[in-house]
């Protein structure tokens, strides 16, 4: 696709509205599921250093999962935006951390150590069935994920209105290891999504 940036801003914006259009109702229902999927199918995540985020325009909202998992041993941390061509830096987060609002107006810890991590949660405006993420176009996670090394284990979450056949990828994404959704958890094998259970999930990631 020639045009393929500007596709990929109008169907930014359509999606963004769309998910921001979800009836409360429905979202509670499909973001408990996303939450059991996350709790049930990464038991892993327990012992991990994860990045999380601060829901922005209808994201999923993690803040169940961060407090489970701060409660079960793991350190958890959210994101700081340095500039606009450099990786985000990840900050300590629990419960009771010291929070301001960046430039964005987004949540995030004020002044907390830096933390390298291992896992991260990653919201997508959308995804597509090879793993890849649509995100708000500023390439700040792809960077990031760019510049970890081993990189960490990447957890794309949306709700599955928002699964295209392809956002017509580039060199510079980065295709996430599993994406999960209200409807299951998506495994990437072979450049594809493969839809699995919590169980398996769950036993896939503890013989790693």
């Amino acid at each position: 696709m020639n045009n393929w940036r500007e596709w990929r801003k109008q169907q930014r914006a359509d999606l963004i509205a769309r998910r921001k259009q979800i009836p409360e109702a429905e979202r509670a229902l499909w973001s408990e599921a996303i939450t059991a999927s996350l709790i049930q199918g990464f038991p892993v995540l327990q012992q991990r250093r994860v990045g999380c985020y601060s829901p922005f325009h209808g994201e999923y909202e993690p803040a169940q999962v961060m407090v489970y998992l701060y409660a079960c041993g793991a350190t958890l941390a959210l994101p700081e935006v340095m500039g606009p061509h450099q990786p985000l830096r990840f900050r300590k987060w629990w419960p009771q951390a010291p929070m301001r609002k960046d430039a964005y107006g987004i949540a995030i810890p004020h002044d907390t150590e830096e933390v390298i991590i291992d896992a991260i949660i990653i919201p997508m405006v959308a995804f597509d069935s090879q793993g890849y993420r649509l995100g708000y176009g500023s390439g700040f996670f792809d960077r990031t994920l760019a510049a970890i090394n081993p990189r960490p284990l990447t957890i794309g979450v949306a709700f599955e209105i928002l699964h295209l056949p392809t956002i017509y990828p580039h060199e510079h994404d980065i295709a996430m290891d599993y994406v999960i959704t209200e409807k299951t958890i998506y495994y990437l094998t072979d450049h594809t999504l493969q839809s699995i259970s919590r169980e398996t999930c769950a036993i896939r990631n503890t013989l790693k």
